[in-house]
């Protein structure tokens, strides 16, 4: 299983940006799918989640700014960015709870970062 992120780059304070997560290989079923983001020095923070059935959840920093969506017949997640800060630069990794077989239990799985920059 991969999970491979895109998206990220260099933004203005205000600006918006769409992160993408794909998860690939073999799979049954994907629980839930989310972001998370880390800047140095700090730990790894949740951003946003969303579950099969579509609840969300957001950090409190993110709410009404960041959507998060996905596309289950892709096997994909998004993020979309609107108003961003600079306190939103970080490396944002995607992470997704996957079943690789029916009687699995899930697993986490990683995207490599993608890296946000908000600075004018």
């Amino acid at each position: 299983v991969q999970l491979q992120a895109s998206g990220g780059g260099l933004v203005q304070p205000g600006g918006s940006l769409r992160l993408s997560c794909i998860a690939s290989g073999s799979m049954f079923a994907i629980n839930a799918m989310g972001w998370y983001r880390q800047v140095p020095g700090k730990e790894r923070e949740l951003v946003a989640i969303i579950r099969y059935g579509g609840t969300t959840q957001y950090a409190d920093s993110v709410k009404g700014r960041f959507t998060i969506s996905r596309d289950n017949a892709e096997n994909t997640v998004y993020l979309q960015m609107n108003s961003l800060q600079h306190e939103d630069t970080a490396v944002y990794y995607c992470n997704a709870d996957i079943k690789r077989q029916p009687l699995d239990f899930g697993m986490h799985y990683w995207g490599k970062g993608t890296l946000v920059t908000v600075s004018s």
